[in-house]
């Protein structure tokens, strides 16, 4: 039986400046384009003009936000669109005193799910709370959107800056 020793071989940058390596660069200038889709393109249209919009399922009545194509309680077509209102409820939320690249903060961000008036329970969607004492955020509290100014949007859920308490006129 032949045996086999194999040896360790180093690269050094002389090896490739020699040409002893074959190798090779090249750009593969990997272009891409991403389509949001039917549901999110529109909801996105509406972002970038001050509105907020869900769709309606034919079958069980769900509304949804964001809204999508088809109801998966029912698995039908929802692709009827219905506006609803900039304000809502915190269903659930964080303080958080880390960001999401790990930096300490001593105020923290508030991020929550709000459940947006007219969509039906369970529906929601989640941003940060602003003008807000931390102490004062409570599940249940109302908030309304504070949005970009108009020519600063983008279509982009960015373009809701953060949601604040509504405050009670009595």
């Amino acid at each position: 039986m032949k045996e086999h020793i194999y040896d360790t071989v180093y690269l050094r940058g002389k090896d490739f400046e020699e040409g002893r390596v074959l190798f090779e660069t090249w750009d593969p200038n990997a272009r891409y384009a991403w389509d949001a889709g039917v549901a999110i393109g529109r909801f996105l249209q509406e972002l970038k003009a001050g509105r907020l919009i869900g769709t309606s399922c034919p079958g069980c009545g769900r509304v949804m936000i964001p809204p999508r194509m088809f109801c998966e309680h029912c698995f039908l077509p929802a692709d009827g669109f219905i506006p609803l209102q900039d304000t809502g409820t915190v269903v659930t939320y964080s303080l958080c005193y880390v960001t999401w690249d790990m930096v300490r903060i001593e105020e923290p961000q508030i991020p929550a799910v709000i459940g947006i008036d007219g969509a039906s329970p369970g529906m929601g969607i989640m941003h940060l709370l602003g003008e807000v004492d931390p102490k004062a955020v409570k599940i249940g509290m109302r908030v309304r959107a504070v949005w970009k100014p108009a020519e600063e949007r983008e279509g982009a859920i960015t373009d809701i800056l953060y949601f604040k308490p509504l405050v009670n006129k009595q």
